[in-house]
Parts: C-alpha cells; structure tokens; sequence
C-alpha cells in the first residue's frame, strides 16, 4: 500500500512493510541502516550521521549515481519516542553541517531554508504502517515528492535484503 499526497505546504506519503515495528525504526535511526535506503534510485548516501536524542544533530549526504554530485543536509531531532515517533527540521547544508542557501543547490528562491520531517509509526500485528510528513515545502516540488516515494520503494528492497538474511 502507498499513498502520497502534496498539499500547499507539505508531502504526506504513507506505507506499510513487511517488517516489525522495532525493525523499520532502527532503519529510520541507525546510520548503517539509513544509508542503505535514502535517497532515489541510483542514489547513495556515503555519510549519515545521527545523534538520536532531542537537540542531537544529524548530518547526511546524498550523492548522484555517478558520484560527481553531492547534496548535503543537516537537522537536529525536536522528538524521540522510540518506536511512534521521530522529528527533525532538514535544511540543505555544506560538508560541515553549516545551513546553506537553497541556491547553492540551484534551488529557486521559493525553496526554504528549513523544513519539518515527521515519520509516525504505527504496529499492524508484525507489520508496519508509517506515515511519513515532510512539512514547508514548496507546493510544487514534484521532487521531493518523487523522492520520498523512491526512497520508500528502496526500503522496501532492504527490508526484503535483511529478511533473506543478506544483511
């Protein structure tokens, strides 16, 4: 099941897995997780870095498929609860976690500075249901949108990869 919305001010995708509600959070929150499914299709992220506790930072990277793009971003975790909830601002940054303008990632004048992820998780008996919202982005950003739902489909092959016992 998926299901994406944009609305004027925020993406909400939701999605179930196949995997238990403790697994889907460590994919969310642990590094060697994370970086094997964010981003979209041909998309690596070789750094991720997450200080999991109200006010902690994180810093990740995104690089394109041929590897001469990098985009940085950086946050800082505004709610922790284990296994329900997880929230953190994003804003684009350089390698040092410094917030950058948008345009330094040839992003238009309407792109903010800061936004608001919110993922929200709830147990289906073994399986997962997780609404994911990702607030103040412009209206358009068809994507981000597309994004998130690449993103999602690549967590769902991981989830697959660990359940195979490849991971």
């Amino acid at each position: 099941m998926s299901e994406s919305t944009l609305s004027k001010d925020a993406i909400v995708i939701e999605r179930i897995f196949d995997a238990p509600i403790d697994v889907i959070w460590q994919l969310w929150t642990q590094p060697e997780h994370f970086q094997n499914w964010y981003g979209p299709q041909g998309f690596t992220v070789p750094v991720a870095q997450m200080d999991l506790r109200v006010g902690g930072k994180r810093l990740v990277c995104m690089a394109s498929p041929d590897g001469s793009r990098k985009m940085w971003s950086t946050g800082q975790y505004t709610e922790i609860v284990p296994n329900e909830r997880l929230v953190y601002t994003d804003s684009i940054a350089d390698e040092n976690g410094n917030i950058v303008l948008p345009s330094a990632y040839g992003m238009g004048d309407d792109y903010p500075t800061t936004t608001e992820v919110t993922v929200i998780f709830e147990d289906l008996n073994g399986r997962t249901k997780m609404v994911m919202t990702h607030a103040g982005l412009p209206a358009n950003d068809q994507g981000a949108s597309g994004g998130w739902a690449q993103s999602f489909a690549k967590l769902s092959d991981y989830i697959e990869t660990i359940h195979n016992g490849k991971k």
